[in-house]
């Protein structure tokens, strides 16, 4: 059936479905050249701004993605399943694994930045502790990247009277990570509350994460507590939504 819609849809939304249905039905395939923009304007007749809007949309909904000097490729999505739940159980970190390690299976994920720090704390920070307000924390501000693309921005508080003349306030915190030590310490996290949100990035969000144009973030902010109920760390995250899964698995 014809779509009688279609008709009055801007030129460039036409070429863009024209795209999106072959890349769907496999005539191009995860890795693949499309159409350039001189293509686009000879195959379809149109201006050259029309062509790169038809580009642009594929690249903002994830499908396509462009190389400098080189054009703009079907996207090869193999995402970052980030499964929420078993990668906090303390089997999984109190045997000296990272709780990243759950999320990449096979593949090399790299921390290629890392600041190690002391702060004062800001409102939200000191709320989420329970600290006072301008209470020293340990600041640890990390990028991730996974196959030579950044796809994480992690920045953990921790009170500064836990982390001083620890491993948690150097760049290596060790086998199993902050929450290993915190056990170590006394204060073994049992209990997690993540709360999650989408937004745009701002502008140094996506030069850090090398994000295309129009491709927004996900924000989780993880506190971590004791059997006591006592906060030790809240941890905020930002991830490259076109690089993540999240996977919940529970109980009915």
């Amino acid at each position: 059936m014809t779509d009688p819609d279609s008709g009055r849809r801007p030129k460039y939304q036409r070429i863009a479905d024209e795209l999106r249905t072959a890349i769907q039905a496999g005539a191009f395939a995860p890795g693949d050249r499309l159409p350039g923009e001189n293509d686009l304007m000879t195959t379809y007749e149109v201006a050259r701004m029309t062509a790169r809007q038809a580009l642009s949309v594929l690249r903002n909904e994830g499908l396509a993605e462009a190389r400098k000097g080189a054009g703009v490729f079907v996207r090869a999505f193999r995402p970052l399943r980030r499964r929420g739940i078993p990668r906090l159980a303390q089997e999984h970190w109190g045997t000296g694994r990272s709780v990243w390690s759950a999320d990449i299976e096979d593949r090399a994920l790299v921390v290629d930045q890392i600041e190690v720090r002391e702060a004062a704390a800001n409102a939200r920070v000191a709320d989420a502790l329970g600290l006072t307000a301008d209470a020293p924390v340990c600041v640890r501000s990390r990028r991730f990247v996974l196959d030579d693309k950044p796809v994480l921005l992690s920045v953990s508080y921790l009170p500064a009277c836990l982390a001083e003349g620890t491993p948690i306030s150097t760049p290596d915190t060790g086998p199993g990570g902050t929450y290993a030590r915190l056990a170590e310490l006394g204060r073994r996290p049992v209990r997690f509350r993540e709360e999650i949100r989408c937004r745009m990035p701002t502008a140094d969000e996506s030069a850090r994460l090398a994000l295309e144009f129009g491709t927004p973030v996900i924000l989780i902010g993880r506190t971590a507590f004791t059997a006591a109920g006592e906060a030790v760390e809240l941890n905020e995250m930002t991830l490259d939504s076109a690089s993540y899964v999240l996977e919940y698995d529970f109980d009915a």
